[in-house]
């Protein structure tokens, strides 16, 4: 594994870690936010809370919200029910998604104009037409927000790769079905002060590899696993033992990682990481329920 002496480490490295394009799209969405009428707050169903934007409420104001968690493929559903059960106490409207699922994408829409029918039924009462809804779509990188505009837009009208930093400006794009979505870039608060909370944004692919300690991420993932998804951590890499050694040489040996009886704890850590991010590790919620 890298020396810690070269390698500052995740918690350290990422604090800093707040790109200008980031405090940009937070001026311009406060500029443009007038003209908004529901906002999709984006967040991955296996970091329920850890990638749940901190000072959402102070940017969006009181603006009616669909709260949509993606990826319920991956997630370990039980868990993510309870965060959303969580958040629906808190007053929020939940969606648990599948993007993939056309049912489940419906199902944004549909609320969509059930939470925003009281502004076409004032526009009725004033004699106007219906007005087109203007969603703005919001959430920390790499949560799903491009495959979510895709879907509803039915083409791919903006780039959608599994890391982030892709969308850099605001985007309105119009759909056939009455709504126009405003994409912005995935916005990082400043300062990622909870340690869990980074490290698992780091997992799942919502920080600048380049910015990583990958041993440090593989670790996480390994040790995780091992104390809440031991089943999953056996059937993927054969390991049944928290020994770090121990994990890494196994790893090491099933994927070819071994030269002359030395280790490429590298190679061992990307491949975890790439497992994760690769959605290869299914089944799986990175925030505990407490």
């Amino acid at each position: 594994m890298s020396n810690n002496s070269e390698k500052q480490g995740l918690h350290k490295s990422v604090i800093n870690w707040y790109p200008g394009h980031m405090a940009k799209t937070k001026r311009l969405i406060s500029d443009e936010l007038k003209n908004i009428d529901i906002v999709y707050e984006v967040i991955d169903a296996r970091i329920p809370y850890s990638s749940k934007i901190k000072d959402i409420d102070n940017l969006i104001k009181n603006k009616q919200r669909i709260l949509i968690m993606t990826k319920k493929d991956l997630c370990d559903i039980n868990i993510t029910n309870k965060w959303a059960k969580f958040y629906e106490d808190k007053g929020y409207n939940v969606l648990v998604v599948d993007l993939k699922d056309n049912n489940d994408y419906k199902k944004i829409i549909d609320l969509t104009h059930e939470i925003t029918k009281n502004i076409q039924e004032k526009r009725k009462g004033k004699g106007l037409k219906e007005k087109e809804i203007r969603a703005l779509v919001i959430g920390i990188p790499n949560v799903g927000k491009s495959t979510l505009i895709n879907k509803i837009t039915g083409k791919k009208s903006t780039n959608v790769e599994n890391r982030p930093g892709v969308t850099k400006n605001l985007n309105y794009l119009k759909t056939n079905e009455g709504i126009t979505l405003l994409d912005t870039p995935g916005i990082l608060w400043p300062k990622l002060d909870e340690e869990k909370v980074a490290l698992n944004i780091a997992s799942t692919g919502g920080i600048r590899k380049e910015v990583l300690n990958l041993d440090e991420i593989c670790l996480h993932i390994l040790n995780f696993l091992y104390e809440n998804y031991p089943n999953i951590l056996k059937e993927k890499y054969g390991i049944n033992d928290n020994d770090p050694i121990l994990m890494y040489e196994i790893i090491a040996k099933k994927i070819g990682a071994v030269k002359n009886n030395e280790i490429n704890y590298d190679k061992v850590s990307e491949k975890v990481y790439n497992d994760l991010v690769g959605e290869k590790i299914k089944g799986v919620t990175l925030d505990k329920w407490q």
